[in-house]
């Protein structure tokens, strides 16, 4: 029986929210002491760990089919697959960034400076965009200490958070690109793999449209009805349930996370009470 391999990465916190992902997709994975390579009991599904930079190459040899990896990774690498879903988590920038007491926070700094990264490629390309010419200087891991030991006047690093930075003595100045962890395929899977894909890619899709909607109930008036559904960004209509207390109705919808605080606002507005919000789970349309 034909199985896809999934390759994420062997550490680190794009190596638990993929686990978190599959397992919420329903996949069971039941992980040895440094297993490297896992098969899943109950989807036709090989999980491989393997070293983040080192992801890219394997999905465009078409040794993993599959693989979850940030989008940041794929354009330094400049390797050939597809993206077929964004998955909205592991979310960072690619920036530049400084000595905190340099006062010039512009682009025109780094003008025949030198720059300490990991992305060699992306910032290449950014610079030779903007017309900047500077000295790039290729290093893995421990970027941040660059500028400190006199290697950088500046780097060019993800950002998450910023406290990383801040400890050692730097600015964020320039975003170059945003990213988050991404699904992407092989240009070499063949029909039958292509179908599990299908399967597995509907599980996803649940899962991530679950997590950016609200079931909401509340109790609304009777002659309010029309008035509150009109508010609702429903699927179809709401569920209207008679309530004991005569005039009054309970209504049940779904709203995006998006736009909660928005809707929220609307519907007390229109005579909503007792508004309840509660997860959902899995979201199948």
């Amino acid at each position: 029986m034909s199985k896809l391999k999934i390759a994420i990465q062997k550490s680190g916190r794009l190596n638990e929210d993929s686990l978190k992902l599959l397992k919420d997709c329903g996949i069971s994975i039941e992980n040895g002491i440094d297993q490297l390579k896992v098969s899943v009991s109950n989807f036709p599904l090989e999980v491989l760990y393997l070293r983040n930079a080192d992801i890219p190459q394997y999905i465009e040899d078409g040794v993993v089919d599959i693989a979850i990896i940030g989008e940041n990774l794929l354009i330094e690498k400049q390797k050939e697959m597809d993206v077929i879903q964004k998955l909205g988590f592991s979310k960072c920038r690619l920036s530049l960034a400084i000595p905190k007491d340099v006062s010039d926070n512009s682009l025109t700094y780094f003008e025949g400076k030198k720059i300490a990264t990991s992305y060699p490629n992306t910032l290449k390309s950014f610079l030779t965009n903007n017309n900047i010419n500077a000295e790039i200087h290729t290093i893995s891991g421990s970027v941040e200490i660059a500028p400190n030991i006199g290697l950088a006047d500046g780097i060019c690093d993800l950002v998450s958070s910023g406290s990383t930075l801040f400890k050692n003595g730097l600015k964020e100045t320039q975003v170059i690109l945003k990213s988050e962890a991404v699904l992407v395929k092989s240009l070499k899977l063949d029909s039958a793999k292509e179908q599990l894909l299908d399967k597995l890619l509907f599980r996803i899709k649940t899962v991530l449209r679950a997590k950016n909607s609200k079931y909401i109930l509340m109790n609304v008036p009777n002659h309010k009805i029309k008035e509150v559904s009109a508010i609702l960004p429903v699927l179809k209509s709401p569920t209207i349930l008679p309530l004991a207390e005569k005039g009054w109705s309970s209504l049940h919808s779904v709203i995006d996370e998006d736009e909660f605080w928005t809707v929220i606002d609307a519907l007390k507005a229109a005579g909503a009470e007792g508004i309840l919000i509660i997860p959902i789970d899995k979201k199948v349309i």
